[in-house]
């Protein structure tokens, strides 16, 4: 895929914008499916690769109206059923094709906190793009209406003119409701909860607020300027940040409400606790899970070592295991922290690679090399420290329980990659203290806070949601359960 310039695409858009101008309106179906999808401008991939600015610089004005005006404002909308959050979408990509961001992200924040965090992170290709009628049209959801990336312009329009305000907030009620977990779903509960008026306090265990969305997703994905601009907006309506504060430690879940007087509780605690692969070798030095190499990286910025102190291995070859979006982050950090070669191993293809095909793509342009059907039966080392890995070959059987193709290993096909670094991304499984600290807290034999479909646990005035209840997720997905649990919360307190 070869790279065209920001400066190219902004040419290419203006005149495709003149092009639709002068045709008559209305603009008819036919005309709309003709445009074509505006690709995303970005850093070049070799500068980009080693550096930790953000690669993708959002959309020009010209190509966000090119691209809203391929949206056929369908009438039964199926892109709204495709979003957890149920974002008016059609109306908010209406106003941008008719030149006016602040009208769209009014529409978006109807409904959604964070646009300028789910229009960068979210899979919008599975959801809310997934049944676009354009997709469907053209046969391909790469060529649906770019959703997530118009969500992104009108959100960081609103930013650069500074036009954000914090929501309006109720007459307050008397009533207190603690939050734990400043993720995506903590912070959509403390929005949706204060607006009710209701005092909220939010409690993070990290020094810094923001969960997954600081320590997880790198600042070349993920600006944190971004994220910390979303929880100043929490603090303006009135919301009370705690960090350093370790619910099930620093106190329990039920000291909050018999102790310290909270009406109700919220636990968005995430899906922390990193998975290894039990072989050989797992436990020598410079082995990371991808928790650990990533929080080292994206909240005590071990890549700026003038001014951080945060140690970590200087790996010239790296290995990551894993194929979904926290390895090719991994990977994709790796290279910014000066490495010179990134294997990424992954036992199944491409095709079956849970993560985003616009992470991978940007993987392989930085210079990330894929091992597909491969994967690791050993870590070598000597005098306790990483010196290579020993990978099996594989071929694919019948599908397994995810619906996805069996990887099978190949007899004898052993072989060896020197590396001094590996990063585990296989996934994730649901920090355990609070299961362990509250007593009649109902999980599952994964250890998922068990729900129902509002969010109310076995407990009364507990509710949950987010990664602690769905495993691994997306951000939109957390955000959606948050929302779903604040108005369970509302009601409740409502009738006391």
């Amino acid at each position: 895929m070869s790279h065209r310039t920001p400066d190219d695409l902004l040419d290419a858009a203006r005149a495709e914008w003149e092009r639709i101008r002068g045709l008559p309106p209305p603009l008819k179906p036919r005309d709309r499916l003709g445009i074509p999808p505006q690709e995303m401008p970005a850093q070049d991939p070799l500068v980009r690769a080693r550096n930790m600015q953000e690669v993708t610089l959002g959309y020009y004005e010209e190509q966000a109206r090119v691209e809203a005006a391929r949206c056929l404002q369908c009438r039964n909308a199926p892109c709204v059923q495709g979003c957890p959050v149920r974002i008016d979408i059609p109306r908010f990509i209406a106003a941008l094709a008719e030149g006016d961001p602040a009208k769209a992200i009014g529409v978006i924040k109807e409904t959604s906190l964070l646009p300028a965090v789910c229009g960068r992170v979210c899979p919008q290709e599975t959801q809310c793009q997934a049944p676009c009628t354009v997709g469907k049209s053209l046969k391909s959801v790469e060529k649906a209406v770019a959703i997530g990336r118009l969500e992104r312009y009108a959100a960081d329009w609103e930013r650069a003119h500074g036009a954000a305000k914090p929501p309006e907030v109720a007459t307050a009620t008397g009533k207190k409701v603690a939050v734990v977990g400043s993720g995506p779903a903590g912070i959509t509960v403390a929005a949706d909860v204060c607006r009710a008026g209701h005092e909220v306090v939010l409690f993070e265990a990290f020094h810094k607020a923001g969960g997954v969305l600081v320590y997880g997703i790198p600042e070349f994905r993920l600006p944190k300027a971004i994220v910390r601009a979303e929880l100043d907006t929490l603090r303006k309506m009135g919301v009370e940040i705690r960090t350093n504060f370790v619910v099930g430690r620093t106190r329990k879940i039920t000291d909050l409400i018999e102790k310290d007087g909270f009406d109700a509780v919220f636990v968005g605690s995430g899906a922390g606790l990193p998975k290894f692969m039990n072989i050989e070798g797992e436990n020598l030095v410079g082995v990371y899970s991808a928790n650990e190499y990533l929080t080292r990286s994206n909240l005590m910025k071990a890549y700026d070592r003038e001014r951080a102190a945060t140690p970590i291995h200087a790996a010239q070859r790296v290995a990551v295991l894993g194929g979904g979006n926290v390895a090719m982050d991994a990977a994709r950090t790796a290279l910014r922290l000066g490495a010179e070669e990134v294997h990424l191993i992954y036992r199944r293809t491409e095709a079956e690679m849970p993560a985003r095909v616009e992470e991978v793509a940007h993987a392989k342009e930085e210079g990330v090399q894929f091992h597909i059907l491969q994967n690791a039966k050993r870590i070598l080392g000597e005098n306790g420290k990483v010196t290579g890995i020993e990978c099996l070959r594989y071929e694919l059987g019948e599908p397994d329980a995810s619906g996805r193709r069996r990887p099978v290993a190949i007899p004898g096909s052993e072989f060896r990659i020197p590396i001094d670094a590996v990063i585990v991304a296989i996934g994730n499984e649901s920090n355990p203290l609070i299961e362990q600290t509250t007593p009649g807290l109902e999980t599952d034999k994964w250890g998922h806070i068990v729900t129902d479909e509002n969010g109310r646990t076995s407990l009364p005035k507990v509710f949950a949601g987010g990664d602690i209840v769905l495993g691994a997720a997306t951000v939109i997905l957390a955000m959606g359960e948050g929302r779903k649990a604040a108005a369970a919360i509302n009601e409740m307190l409502k009738g006391e």
